[in-house]
């Protein structure tokens, strides 16, 4: 516990003083300033002595959920009891993780004696890794607001935050909804009949005529329609690149921590529809890779690779890429690749790989709108500073459009979205495959 002096005290102190330089001019003023100066010191030691015999009579809980998701504002809840048969009125200090920067936060709490208050706050964690929460910092002030205390309450926590599970739940109950659309999850309707039959069911408005079912329908009297399960354990593999070109930030999560999340969500989706999902993280000089499997454990060992992926400084390795796919993946496969080419160049050295690749499985390869190029191409310009800006960025666009065309030129499937519709478009895109048959 530390007696803090408060700005009231300071300022009390301060018209003191100048009673007593004023009382050299004016002599008269000598005893109403040692006067003042006794009553000051008298109130303020009288108010220390409340808030040392009350201070201490504080209970702190600090609530937190047990796992945090990357890129998701959680509430911090903190419930305090004064105890004591004080009113408080204090400042509360949350010594806060260090990777979410904040040294400028506190709350203003007050409290009827014997009486239980609860304070919420939001955080948004940005990067995967370990949270340390440190003590709660309490600056309680006294009655009479000379002087404040510091006390400490609650306990040190730590919380592990984890790729996003909260975006992973959101895209299952889309991707699952009985709904046409929910969440921007496209409903794809079936080519063909290449699929097991499942059973017989009611007509919805949207339904195929050519899967009626005319025996049951003239027995039951109205449309009956047959159902079919989609081929199932199909092989789906997240390829991740790691390299420097997935460092560029968007909102406050880098491109890599974007394909994280998204791997998570969609590695989820194609367990859940009974297909193998698998996991590939790559850069020039470091293969990970999670053999496809459709077990309940699936999901734990690929989070748990998810959650320690780490940015590489170097550059792509594409050829490294392919050696590892080549030695590990035996089954064709559908290959979602999330790398962020950002010139012609660039697509051309890793095209003759890619190719290599697209003859062997169904590759699918992501890359990334840069949101802040577009936002400037679509800026309206004022000056001549402003209008070459401009060019310059509709420019680059108009380059970054064409590494698609490239792609598509060659036969291979390509997404090109902004960071944050990734996991939609990616989902899409799998459902879509799925439906045609193409895996």
């Amino acid at each position: 516990m530390q007696i803090v002096p408060q700005r009231r005290f300071y300022v009390l102190l301060t018209c003191v003083i100048v009673l007593a330089v004023l009382s050299f001019g004016w002599p008269i003023l000598f005893w109403p300033a040692n006067f003042a100066l006794a009553l000051v010191l008298a109130a303020t030691a009288a108010d220390a002595l409340l808030l040392i015999s009350s201070g201490q009579r504080l209970e702190i809980i600090r609530q937190i959920p047990e796992v945090l998701s990357m890129g998701y504002p959680h509430e911090v809840r903190l419930v305090i009891r004064n105890n004591s048969v004080h009113k408080l009125s204090a400042e509360i200090i949350d010594e806060m993780p260090v990777q979410l920067q904040k040294r400028d936060f506190s709350i203003h709490a007050y409290a009827q004696p014997e009486s239980t208050i609860v304070l919420n706050y939001k955080m948004r964690p940005l990067t995967r890794g370990v949270y340390k929460f440190g003590l709660v910092r309490v600056l309680r002030s006294g009655m009479l607001g000379l002087v404040s205390i510091r006390l400490s309450g609650g306990s040190e926590q730590q919380v592990a935050v984890y790729p996003s599970i909260m975006e992973m739940k959101q895209l299952e109950m889309s991707a699952f909804s009985t709904l046409t659309q929910s969440g921007g999850i496209r409903k794809i309707r079936r080519l063909g009949h290449s699929y097991v039959f499942e059973q017989i069911r009611d007509y919805v408005k949207g339904d195929e005529f050519r899967s009626i079912n005319w025996k049951a329908t003239g027995r039951r009297g109205k449309l009956m329609i047959n159902q079919y399960e989609d081929e199932r354990s199909q092989q789906i593999i997240q390829v991740i690149d790691r390299s420097r070109v997935m460092q560029l930030p968007f909102n406050g999560l880098t491109l890599l921590d974007y394909s994280v999340n998204a791997a998570l969500a969609i590695s989820n989706i194609a367990l859940r529809k009974h297909d193998k999902a698998g996991l590939l993280l790559f850069s020039s000089s470091k293969l990970q890779f999670v053999a496809p499997e459709s077990r309940r454990s699936q999901m734990s060992r690929i989070l748990e690779v998810l959650y320690n992926a780490e940015e590489s400084k170097l550059d792509s390795g594409f050829e490294l890429l392919y050696t590892g796919v080549r030695n590990s993946i035996e089954r064709r496969s559908l290959l979602f690749l999330y790398t962020n080419f950002e010139s012609v160049y660039s697509l051309e050295r890793a095209l003759p790989i890619l190719r290599k690749l697209n003859r062997l499985h169904l590759l699918v390869v992501i890359s990334f709108e840069n949101i802040e190029i577009s936002r400037l191409a679509e800026t309206s310009a004022v000056n001549l500073e402003e209008v070459y800006a401009q060019t310059i960025a509709q420019k680059y666009l108009g380059e970054k459009l064409s590494l698609f065309q490239i792609l598509r030129q060659h036969g291979i499937q390509s997404i090109f979205t902004k960071p944050e519709n990734l996991s939609v478009h990616v989902a899409n895109k799998y459902l879509e495959l799925k439906a045609r048959g193409l895996i």
